[in-house]
């Protein structure tokens, strides 16, 4: 017999507050177009967006997490010194060790969270919010703050025709606490590791490091490919996330998918037969894609603009790098 006791978690967990940050210049399409050789119509009828943010030099991965953060954290009303665990998903902080998300964790006044980063790209908010709920859940932390950051302006080949209109940067970030009832439903996710050639880094560091290549490595992608996958693939692990939570299309209050492309979100919405009642976000027309930040980032506009209230039940879904995906069903706060 175990002499182990059992956890004294919460019941369940919730998303209690969002916060997000979003670089101060604006970049439209214009701006882009000095490098390829395409039109502001073509781009947006591509992809739908039509402005991006892009980070100064001040505007750092950490910089702009805290300040994502400190609004997550006032949303909750929660105190930095509550959060028992700091969960970073990132693919753009730069230095392998330490974990940008001790750097944050001590810069936002945790006292002494645990504190680590996670890789896995578009999918990195789904993964650190389930990875959240199991430890309020199992009793390893009474809160925790998730963040999804990126500074992909920092690897987007700005003469890759494909690519180079794509990207932003930002940072969005949710406080996960306990909860009486079901607030955030069972998460499907997985990866198809033999379609990682769709969504990837140009060169290795190594590459670059050792003089192999010239040019900075980037991120690249074969867009047909991934905008296949992403609608017929994407579309069912968003169905099968609203099956395990027991919630209807009809039930549903808010569709918040990440923000890669809006031809993408049109095509799961017809896909996935939702009202015309359901709130859709659309984000990506003035933030761009912004990969792990995207999804707390579009929830925290959806609420500010009242376009969601707090108590709607929300599917979220991230897919990208990997290719990796996460989907569940949340109640917003």
């Amino acid at each position: 017999m175990s002499k182990i006791k059992p956890a004294k978690g919460a019941p369940y967990a919730r998303i209690l507050g969002v916060g997000g940050y979003r670089p101060t210049r604006v970049v439209p399409n214009e701006v882009i177009l000095e490098t390829i050789d395409s039109s502001d119509e073509w781009i947006r009828s591509r992809s739908g967006i039509q402005t991006r943010h892009w980070a100064n030099d001040q505007e750092t991965v950490t910089a702009m997490s805290v300040e994502a953060s400190g609004k997550a954290l006032a949303d909750a009303g929660i105190g930095a010194e509550r959060i028992g665990a700091v969960v970073v998903s990132t693919v753009s902080h730069f230095k392998q060790t330490p974990a940008v998300a001790t750097e944050i964790a001590d810069k936002l006044g945790t006292n002494k969270a645990a504190a680590f980063d996670i890789s896995a790209g578009c999918a990195g908010f789904g993964y650190g919010l389930t990875l959240a709920k199991g430890m309020i859940v199992e009793g390893s932390a009474e809160y925790v703050l998730v963040i999804g950051v990126e500074r992909l302006s920092d690897l987007t080949d700005l003469e890759d025709r494909a690519t180079a209109f794509l990207f932003g940067d930002g940072a969005g970030a949710v406080v996960v606490g306990p909860s009486d009832v079901p607030a955030i439903g069972p998460t499907v996710w997985g990866s198809e590791g033999d379609k990682s050639e769709t969504i990837k880094q140009t060169v290795a560091w190594t590459d670059y490091r050792d003089g192999t290549v010239e040019k900075f490595p980037a991120i690249t992608q074969e867009g047909q490919a991934v905008f296949r996958w992403a609608v017929f693939e994407m579309a069912k692990v968003a169905k099968e996330a609203l099956d395990v939570a027991g919630v209807s299309p009809e039930e549903l209050d808010v569709f918040i998918p990440h923000q890669a492309n809006e031809r993408i979100i049109d095509s799961m919405v017809k896909t996935l037969k939702l009202p015309e009642s359901v709130t859709v976000a659309r984000d990506v027309r003035t933030t761009g894609n912004t990969s792990a930040a995207s999804i707390p980032l579009a929830m925290e506009r959806l609420l500010a603009t009242g376009e969601a209230k707090s108590g709607d039940t929300a599917l979220v879904i991230g897919f990208g790098a990997g290719l990796v995906y996460a989907a569940t069903v949340v109640t917003l706060p």
